[in-house]
């Protein structure tokens, strides 16, 4: 029997990293790791991440870059600073909604 999970956050949502400083917005989501496995062996097997959780695409920030990010459910969580994501790339894919949130310029992409 396969077992369905459901992606706890969704596209256009700003999350943040539960253990690194760094926030962003999810623009994909994959249900389970679809990772090269020379990026999955490349962290550290005390913090590795199981395989078989939804992982997702963050346009993604730190006090010093902005960057895409590829982190596992476990490691996120809701980002409720109601801060506005400053990535470059922010204005390409997501438009702005009046609760301050990000909604796809092009829903027909997802």
């Amino acid at each position: 029997m396969i077992k369905t999970r459901t992606a706890k956050f969704q596209i256009g949502q700003i999350v943040r990293h539960r253990i690194f400083s760094f926030r962003g917005v999810v623009f994909d989501i994959d249900p389970e790791f679809a990772n090269t496995e020379e990026w999955w062996l490349a962290i550290p097997e005390e913090v590795r991440p199981s395989k078989d959780q939804p992982f997702y695409h963050l346009l993604a920030e730190n006090a010093e870059s902005e960057y895409v990010a590829y982190v596992s459910e476990q490691n996120l969580l809701p980002d409720d600073s109601g801060e506005p994501i400053r990535h470059s790339q922010v204005a390409e894919i997501f438009v702005k909604d009046k609760s301050g949130g990000y909604r796809p310029r092009n829903p027909s992409l997802n």
